[in-house]
């Protein structure tokens, strides 16, 4: 592993790291407390759970693989209750391991070992898209750049979606990329190579089958009967197409 450079401190942002090996818990909560955030280093579940009844966390770095405990079952509890970022530490290659992990909610993955700067350069995105999702909902402003379909919003400034009630709509980082990927080029069938290259980037590490995981996250939160959706269409051999009048302001 390599040293990143230090930076900007990030004292307002809060981490809950939680790793059962000392060794990598050390060098993650020295890594992070170096570039200037509050670290807050767990050995357990149960323990970031007490944590984050006390002390709200702005991200979890969570192993996948806990002595006595299964981190993707810690996820999906905390995801029940709680939309704190979530990224995903696993020794393993199996993409079975990531594609539950997408399913309860993970908002990113990083495979052991890895370098500390793409470590980093993760935490920072997680934390920026974060921050921008966190806006209170407020009257649109004339400046944002929005899209209507139907009576839903997407503010594509806040990066926000609304229901049809004006409410925002609870989703992940990759949930709502997806989306605007859909919602931008409605009426067009999008294949799955094209959708994991705008929804994640060529740099991450990502698979074919998250995409179809997230459609069907997707479908669960905006689509009345998520098994005969409305707007998000399967093309069979081709890929997925959002069927809707899209308008601008």
């Amino acid at each position: 592993m390599t040293t990143p450079s230090p930076v900007t401190s990030q004292a307002r942002y809060h981490i809950a790291v939680v790793d059962d090996e000392v060794d990598m818990l050390d060098v993650l909560q020295d890594v992070l407390q170096e570039e200037g955030y509050r670290v807050s280093a767990l050995r357990s579940g149960q323990a970031l759970h007490e944590l984050l009844a006390r002390d709200p966390a702005d991200l979890v770095v969570l192993d996948l693989k806990l002595a006595g405990e299964n981190g993707l079952q810690v996820a999906r509890e905390i995801r029940a209750t709680n939309p704190v970022p979530i990224m995903m530490l696993t020794g393993k290659g199996d993409e079975t391991d990531r594609i539950l992990g997408l399913e309860v909610a993970a908002d990113d993955f990083l495979m052991k070992p890895f370098n500390l700067r793409e470590l980093m350069a993760r935490v920072h995105a997680l934390l920026r898209r974060a921050k921008q999702l966190s806006v209170t909902l407020q009257d649109v402003d004339q400046d944002h750049d929005c899209l209507w379909f139907d009576d839903w919003r997407l503010d594509l400034t806040r990066r926000v979606l609304y229901d049809p009630r004006n409410r925002p709509v609870n989703l992940t980082f990759g949930e709502y990329n997806l989306l605007e990927s859909l919602v931008t080029s409605a009426n067009h069938v999008l294949s799955r190579d094209s959708l994991l290259e705008r929804t994640r980037g060529t740099d991450s590490d990502c698979f074919d089958r998250s995409i179809d995981v997230l459609i069907l996250r997707l479908r669960r939160k905006i689509e009345a009967n998520p098994k005969h959706p409305r707007y998000i269409l399967t093309e069979r051999g081709l890929g997925y197409v959002f069927q809707a009048q899209v308008r601008k302001r």
